[in-house]
């Protein structure tokens, strides 16, 4: 009888002890799955978030050198006219996470500034040069840095900068969709995320 006994109880043990593993290899498998699924997210937000805008701008370029003592003076002017297009846009390629799996938490330890790029094009008109002083590249280099001056101008008084950030929130909740689908925590920096909207909140 006590043999039966025992046998029954070594038989129970076995038993359990064999579902015992089996939920610890699932658990483990599970949160690989779920580190896995969590990477690849982040991975994919690696790509530019780029929002455009076309601006336009005329001014007139004026240059006057003067001679002999301040006597004599050569002039040089034209009519500018710019039509630029600037992109504002953020390199996910440097978003910088911490994955936690003991704690099942995400965090985002750096978003990248947004990087601001500006292409003109710029026409000529109205050109008038004295012999003595003639445009050269001082001049054109010169008249590029006020061009992108006055477009970078614009951009900030626009909605182009609000709008790449609205963007790069957007690629930032699917991060915290899938988190909170499955039932890790993102944080940023020591801020934890409870909802979407907590990102517009986010300095930065």
């Amino acid at each position: 009888m006590r043999k039966i006994i025992f046998g029954i109880v070594i038989a129970l043990v076995v038993v359990y002890g064999v579902r015992y593993l089996q939920g610890i290899n699932q658990s483990e498998k599970e949160l690989s799955e779920a580190t896995s699924m969590i990477e690849k997210e982040v991975r994919q937000t690696g790509r530019l978030v780029v929002t455009e805008g076309t601006f336009a701008q005329v001014f007139t370029y004026e240059n006057s050198k003067k001679f002999y003592i301040d006597v004599l003076s050569a002039k040089k002017k034209a009519l500018v006219v710019i039509n630029a297009k600037a992109t504002v846009s953020y390199d996910l390629r440097q978003l910088s996470t911490a994955i936690d799996k003991e704690s099942k938490t995400i965090t985002i330890t750096h978003i990248p500034e947004a990087i601001i790029d500006i292409n003109p094009d710029i026409e000529y008109y109205d050109v008038t040069q004295d012999y003595l002083n003639q445009f050269n590249s001082d001049d054109y280099n010169s008249i590029k840095k006020r061009v992108n001056a006055l477009i970078m101008e614009k951009v900030k008084k626009s909605g182009l900068e609000r709008n790449a950030k609205n963007r790069l929130i957007s690629e930032l909740s699917s991060i915290f969709l899938l988190t909170k689908s499955l039932g890790w925590t993102l944080k940023y920096n020591e801020e934890i995320i409870k909802e979407e909207e907590d990102f517009k909140e986010i300095a930065f």
